[in-house]
């Protein structure tokens, strides 16, 4: 059929599950392979491995948790690398470090095949609805072949420049979500993201939308690339101290919100308060 393409998706999580389905309801023929075996994607296949998902795909797409696990699905003796070839894209969906993705790049391309990083910005909810918001990095050319498949999974992407760029303006925006929260919902630069989260927080529900052990890695990566930049981010490292506080409470599998609970604590707020804070 006309505009499909064979597609290897590599990691099932809360966003890669919904993408990978997307993909085999759009028509393209899709071959699943997930770190831990779970219940299969409807529309598509299962593979064993990376290598085997990516035999004959076109197209080997990643939406893994950090960047040794990117690394472990292309480079491992069982990852994709082993059926790179000319013409092939590797796309990767995961937020990891721009510099290992400019090496990932390098090393993918010895092969004849292309690499675009394009991290997206949106929840499970904007993931099962192919809402999504793409930033991708990588050569205009190669963006214009995969864009059938950014249209099954997304209503945007937005090309932010060569290879890793992608990956720069991802931790930058989740930089600005992190720490600013409160503020900017006094101000008049509110914002979606809080407009989105203010009910679950008012819930008490902290069930992971975006876990928080995953938001303290941007932040990490961001800090990484300020230090490369030699930029200071003070406040980013007084957000990173709250993070680890809270993961040592054991919260790093709830959504990164929990993380008010905490500076609640710490300001003799009772829950109650909090909410009519939030109210006002």
């Amino acid at each position: 059929k006309r505009g499909t393409m064979r597609v290897a998706f590599l990691g099932l999580g809360i966003m890669g599950r919904a993408m990978a389905t997307n993909l085999a309801k759009a028509g393209h023929e899709v071959t699943v392979w997930n770190r831990t075996a779970g219940r299969p994607v409807e529309g598509a296949h299962t593979a064993a491995s990376p290598a085997d998902a990516a035999k004959d795909a076109e197209v080997a797409w990643m939406c893994v948790a950090d960047t040794a696990a990117v690394e472990r699905v292309l480079f491992a003796s069982d990852g994709v690398e082993s059926q790179l070839r000319e013409g092939m894209v590797v796309v990767d969906s995961s937020t990891i470090s721009p510099d290992a993705t400019r090496q990932f790049a390098e090393r993918v391309r010895q092969r004849g095949a292309d690499y675009v990083d394009a991290p997206m910005t949106g929840s499970k909810v904007a993931a099962e609805g192919a809402q999504l918001v793409f930033m991708a990095g990588g050569r205009e050319e190669t963006l214009e072949k995969i864009q059938p498949l950014f249209q099954a999974m997304g209503k945007t992407v937005i090309r932010m420049g060569e290879t890793a760029m992608g990956q720069s303006t991802k931790i930058a925006m989740n930089l600005m979500i992190a720490p600013l929260v409160s503020l900017i919902q006094a101000t008049m630069v509110r914002s979606g993201v809080v407009d989105y989260k203010a009910p679950f927080v008012l819930r008490r529900d902290f069930s992971p939308n975006f876990p928080m052990r995953l938001m303290y890695k941007d932040i990490l990566l961001m800090l990484e690339a300020s230090k490369q930049a030699r930029v200071k981010i003070p406040a980013l490292e007084t957000v990173k101290e709250v993070y680890e506080l809270a993961m040592e409470e054991g919260q790093q599998n709830l959504d990164y919100a929990a993380t008010l609970t905490l500076l609640e604590k710490w300001a003799g707020v009772q829950a109650s308060q909090a909410k009519d804070a939030v109210r006002k």
